[in-house]
């Protein structure tokens, strides 16, 4: 079974040299920090040790663009998990890509995945349409491909366990 310190090694090992970005574990909270003067290079941070809030992090770098990337956190905003229902819809429009991305990489691993609204005000939320999209939109990479930087990814995740598939024979 892949450790976090596996995960952090596979992740390095394929991006760190071409794209200048380290994985980072035992954050209090989550946080991209962009390339620092051109010399350090963008960290992705996860909380604590915990593999899914590693790959959930990976997966918004993933489809982050080349602007996005020179932001904290990418620009996106974050409210704390007392969103109101309208904030709450926002969040998940927002959430089904990186999502679904993180979905392929929680299957690649063999470890169970649910999608995760991160708005524990809200008790009896129902997130079943979110569910569905992210699904929808898990579906719609195996059509069409996934961004490149997740395809990389899994695909290291792959050799790295000795598995000899293509992602998209392994996913189906």
């Amino acid at each position: 079974m892949l450790t976090v310190n596996d995960l952090i090694a596979c992740f390095n090992g394929c991006f760190k040299d071409e794209y200048h970005v380290v994985l980072v574990g035992g954050a209090l909270e989550p946080l991209y920090t962009p390339i620092q003067y051109d010399e350090a290079p963008a960290k992705i941070h996860f909380r604590l040790d915990y593999i899914s809030s590693a790959l959930h992090e990976i997966s918004h770098w993933c489809i982050a663009g080349l602007e996005r990337l020179k932001l904290e956190d990418y620009g996106y905003w974050y409210e704390t998990d007392s969103r109101t229902l309208e904030l709450q819809k926002k969040f998940e429009v927002v959430e089904i890509k990186p999502q679904a991305i993180e979905m392929a990489f929680h299957k690649v691993l063999g470890l169970p995945f649910r999608v995760s609204a991160d708005n524990l005000s809200l008790l009896d939320y129902d997130t079943s349409n979110f569910e569905r999209a992210v699904n929808s939109q898990f579906h719609t990479y195996l059509k069409v491909g996934f961004p490149a930087r997740a395809q990389a990814f899994c695909e290291c995740l792959l050799k790295y366990q000795g598995i000899n598939r293509s992602l998209y024979d392994y996913l189906k």
